[in-house]
């Protein structure tokens, strides 16, 4: 088994190519990886399919990304708040795809434990279920989702070992535990690293064997 990798944030943000498809861990930005962030803002990368839970603001977050032109398509719930978002999908520079925040969490969570989809009654005879699949179980209509997979998850964590187990504080925990099991390569930013052990195994709330690459986040 590979061992979690510490690495700057300029390295991690090395991971992301072009055309890939990433998500990004956060509640309008709140338990986002910044520093990581801002260093794939700097590479330059392009075309991008970003998973996230919304589309958090202009000067934060995955919006300094779409303020860089760097996401082709964006899965979110939610993009209310981030009018870059309404700019670039109306002069089609940006597709755009909305899916209800628990059936989101869902597809992600189905890709980390290797489910071949979920159903859920959520968009059933609403635009949602355009193009997909409906079956009926015990009488009732749902929606076949598909699974949602990255080649890199972005979170961020509050503190890690140095074998790269998670734990995370507060609300930053969001989408990240769920994110981490549904990529090729995850990476975690964290705001302290300590030695093997020194987390307690109480309080591992994400398992080293997820977690490819540290970054410790600059004061």
């Amino acid at each position: 088994m590979a061992k979690t990798q510490i690495v700057s944030a300029k390295e991690a943000a090395a991971c992301v190519k072009d055309g890939m498809t990433i998500m990004l861990g956060g509640f309008m930005a709140n338990g986002t990886a910044e520093s990581i962030v801002d260093e794939i803002v700097a590479s330059g990368v392009k075309d991008l399919t970003v998973i996230c839970n919304d589309s958090a603001f202009p000067d934060v977050g995955i919006g300094k990304m779409l303020a860089a032109g760097q996401i082709k398509h964006l899965i979110a719930s939610f993009v209310g708040l981030n009018k870059i978002v309404a700019e670039l999908t109306n002069s089609n520079q940006l597709e755009l795809t909305l899916v209800p925040q628990g059936t989101l969490a869902e597809r992600i969570r189905a890709a980390g434990a290797g489910l071949g989809a979920v159903v859920t009654p959520t968009g059933v005879n609403t635009p949602i279920e355009e193009g997909k699949e409906k079956i009926t179980i015990d009488g009732k209509e749902y929606l076949l989702e598909m699974p949602l997979k990255a080649d890199v998850a972005i979170c961020q964590g509050y503190v890690a070992d140095e074998t790269g187990n998670i734990r995370y504080r507060g609300s930053t925990r969001n989408f990240n535990p769920t994110m981490a099991t549904a990529a090729d390569i995850t990476i975690f930013e964290v705001e302290e690293i300590k030695e093997a052990g020194g987390i307690g195994p109480d309080f591992v709330e994400t398992p080293h064997i997820y977690v490819d690459y540290l970054v410790k986040k600059e004061a």
